[in-house]
């Protein structure tokens, strides 16, 4: 994709009418025969990326675009879209559009969304060293984020060019790591209508209100004797709750600040890897490739007041978090949640659904490269739903309030349900229902699956193959 050197021109035109520079001093810096001389090309690129990330001066700026456009490659595009998205000053950008539409022949203008979404439907194109590019540059807003990329672009299982900072510092958002559990009497502040996320685990069941977890986007708990990472992606509209041990080891989760496809990318402490929050599994560092893939449990999105009417004995998150925060129920993320719009976008349109529909989404470790994604709105016209992935039967029951909750049917027709807690089988078999268990009057057991809601971009961005019924 290369265009004509109106660019380079430019560039050259306004350093010697500016009298900032003599046309020797600047063909020292940008005569492609000189650069060989001196240094290799390719030293040359790396030092103008690095004084793009660094410099406010307009001079070095110009005279570093001129380096690009001198020596350019389509590879140079990421690294230029990562400055775009995170400017340092009002001059810099402006340069970088016009280097873009000259050598792209695209003209997206300041749309930095518009940018990336071409950018990810044409074949992955970095630089060997793209991953020490965004360790040096992310470096500069927080001195952690160097070690999420530096040395690791060989690890990384997704496009690097699709990590994208949102916005916060490591753990800006702060995760409830020491949080306070009350009971369903002390909890005076909670309103009957106000959502809320239910656990029920070995036992134990918990309440983790969204007008709170919103707010924090994580919480570690241990929940009937595991210690339970609770991750909220509030951007692609998901809670999962994960048990943080795996194959003997505790792994100390946290929020990267980064984010895939517009879902959060947590990271560990131990190792600083960058982990994948909708598949629970390291996509970037040295815990890549371990065969790591945490295990998820229930969650069952409903009401406050239908909760505690099921599981009046149930622990409920406290308002004293340790912050300031205003916990009104709707308050965190208002704008967002209210409309379709979204505030980093995907390499996908699917109109299908709108955006932000809640999904059901299901996919289970024996086949994981199967997913199913059940508009919500059709459960509630169905309340009993059988479906299949792979060899795993499937049976989604939606209450009155439209919660959902999802169980293996084995060999099991069921042909009524009260849309609370009855159900009978085409034998006439009557069956309670529990958050772990369908129980028969026989005895007969049938086990919950794990499940959980995700917005509908964001279960497609990470799950593009994925079936919908709707």
């Amino acid at each position: 994709m290369r265009a004509s050197n109106s660019t380079a021109a430019f560039l050259l035109g306004f350093l010697m009418g500016s009298g900032a520079v003599t046309q020797t001093a600047y063909a020292d810096k940008t005569d492609s025969s000189v650069i060989a001389a001196d240094t290799s090309a390719q030293q040359a690129v790396d030092e103008a990326l690095q004084t793009l990330t660094s410099s406010n001066d307009s001079v070095d700026i110009l005279r570093a675009l001129a380096v690009l456009e001198v020596n350019w490659d389509d590879q140079y595009i990421a690294p230029l879209l990562d400055l775009l998205s995170v400017p340092r000053n009002n001059f810099t950008p402006y340069q970088i559009i016009q280097l873009l539409t000259d050598k792209t022949g695209q003209n997206f203008q300041a749309s930095t969304n518009d940018w990336f979404f071409w950018l990810w439907n044409q074949p992955e194109q970095i630089a060997s060293n793209y991953g020490d590019f965004k360790a040096g540059f992310y470096k500069q807003i927080d001195s952690r984020f160097e070690k999420y990329f530096a040395g690791r672009q060989s690890s990384s299982r997704i496009r690097l060019d699709e990590i994208r900072w949102g916005g916060v510092l490591q753990d800006g958002i702060p995760p409830l790591r020491h949080r306070e559990m009350i009971s369903a009497k002390e909890a005076t502040y909670l309103q009957d209508d106000n959502i809320v996320f239910g656990i029920a685990h070995n036992g134990d069941f918990r309440a983790y209100p969204k007008r709170i977890l919103a707010w924090h986007e994580m919480f570690i708990d241990t929940i009937g004797g595991e210690e339970i990472a609770g991750v909220y992606c509030t951007l692609c509209g998901t809670v999962i709750p994960y048990k943080t041990t795996f194959n003997g080891v505790k792994h100390t989760l946290g929020t990267s600040g980064f984010l895939y496809r517009s879902n959060k990318l947590m990271y560990d402490q131990a190792t600083q890897s960058l982990w994948s929050t909708t598949k629970g599994e390291p996509v970037v560092g040295p815990l890549v490739g371990k065969g790591i893939a945490l295990e998820h449990i229930g969650v069952v999105t409903t009401t406050w007041g239908e909760w505690k009417r099921r599981h009046p004995e149930t622990r409920v998150l406290s308002l004293s978090t340790g912050h300031m925060r205003n916990y009104g129920e709707g308050v965190a993320y208002k704008e967002y949640f209210s409309t379709d719009e979204l505030m980093f976008n995907t390499p996908y349109q699917d109109d299908r659904l709108a955006n932000k529909q809640e999904v059901l989404a299901l996919r289970f470790p024996a086949a994981p490269e199967d997913q199913l994604a059940i508009d919500t709105e059709f459960l509630n016209k169905n309340p009993i739903y059988r479906d299949q992935i792979g060899f795993q039967k499937v049976l989604v029951l939606t209450d009155k309030s439209g919660a959902n909750r999802v169980y293996d049917p084995e060999d099991i027709d069921f042909v009524s349900y009260d849309q609370d807690s009855q159900l009978i089988d085409s034998q006439g078999r009557k069956w309670q229902l529990e958050e772990h268990r369908l129980i028969a009057e026989t005895g007969q057991q049938l086990s919950s699956l794990p499940y959980r809601r995700a917005f509908w971009f964001g279960w497609h961005a990470v799950f593009p193959e994925t079936r919908l019924i709707k």
